[in-house]
């Protein structure tokens, strides 16, 4: 496993990050990590190394956008020092191009996600052992739906900064769900499409404890 003794986890990106988190720091008692995909990489964490006794702080916040991001980087993420970073952002940077098409400035272009995703994560590297950078995902089996489409050039956007930085690992949320779209419909995973329901919270925090070589075999009894 890539974290070590006594490292800080923080988690950063939008509602499905956030998910009824504390504020100011997502972090502590009474499910302050809240109640999603970050709540379950704590609770495997916690389970599985509590040897290690990883600090995890949730640091999503609803409706955000990669600029809302940029505005708030230094306090939510470099001045808690991180040793390691997850970055999920991108979802309202396509959504609000659906959902307001006639509001133009809250619309976020790929070409300014891409640079401003790539500058955040360059300013933040030098503090950190590991970065995870997870791609945005829209619930949508047909690769052809407008939505989906978009999304997905965005997925890729993010795929390119992570590439492009030394050292990052790279998370393709949107695959994580594709094989239940054979057997449910992604309303079952998402009412919405876009908030997960705790098994599509659960898929998202499969893909990135798998990234971050989490040992299954702790998960066992009497291991």
């Amino acid at each position: 496993m890539k974290l070590k003794e006594g490292q800080r986890l923080v988690m950063i990106g939008d509602s499905i990050t956030d998910c009824e988190r504390k504020y100011p720091y997502g972090e502590g008692l009474f499910q302050g990590v809240g109640k999603g995909y970050v709540a379950l990489v704590d609770a495997m964490l916690q389970a599985a190394y509590p040897e290690l006794s990883i600090r995890v702080t949730n640091m999503g916040i609803g409706g955000n956008t990669v600029r809302d991001l940029q505005a708030r980087w230094q306090t939510d993420v470099m001045d808690l020092k991180p040793d390691w970073l997850t970055v999920m952002i991108g979802i309202n940077d396509v959504w609000r191009q659906f959902d307001q098409p006639a509001i133009p400035e809250s619309h976020v272009s790929l070409e300014e996600y891409e640079q401003t995703l790539e500058e955040l994560v360059r300013s933040a590297l030098p503090g950190l052992q590991g970065i995870v950078i997870m791609t945005p995902f829209y619930l949508e089996p047909n690769a052809e739906d407008r939505m989906r489409s978009r999304m997905d050039e965005y997925g890729c956007a993010a795929k390119r900064v992570a590439e492009r930085v030394g050292g990052a690992l790279f998370v393709d949320t949107q695959a994580a769900f594709a094989s239940q779209f054979d057997y449910v419909h992604p309303t079952a995973l998402a009412s919405d499409r876009v908030h997960p329901s705790l098994t599509g919270h659960l898929l998202i925090a499969r893909a990135l404890l798998e990234s971050i070589d989490f040992d299954w075999s702790r998960m066992r009894v009497g291991s």
